[in-house]
């Protein structure tokens, strides 16, 4: 029988790759790649940020967890003062939504079933 942690890592686990595209008139300016985010990653943002703000607390998150095709990190930290200035805060949002999201749609009855087999 397979172990509960087991099952969870194959399913949920941070090998996942999730994808968003950023477009403009149907074309596509970015694409950012993550991984999901972990509790320990969770807790390490909070404490970067130092504040209970949501706000800073998913820009860091999007910096950290935002990465190209290949794997490399698309944001670095000294990226978040121009983030927060210069950017429409609908297209960070966009992305930080896709981000917390991700991973919501996966069926938990899929879960369940393959824990009965």
């Amino acid at each position: 029988m397979t172990r509960a942690v087991d099952l969870l890592k194959n399913k949920f686990g941070v090998s996942q790759l999730y994808k968003h595209d950023i477009k403009q008139d149907d074309e596509i300016i970015l694409t950012v790649y993550w991984h999901p985010l972990t509790i320990a990653e969770r807790e390490s943002i909070q404490k970067k940020t130092g504040t209970e703000d949501t706000n800073d607390f998913a820009l860091q998150m999007m910096i950290e967890k935002s990465l190209d095709k290949d794997g490399n990190r698309l944001f670095q930290d000294g990226d978040k003062a121009s983030l927060r200035r210069e950017i429409e805060a609908n297209v960070l949002q966009e992305i930080q939504l896709a981000m917390i999201n991700s991973g919501a749609d996966k069926g938990v009855e899929e879960a369940k079933a393959d824990l009965k087999s």
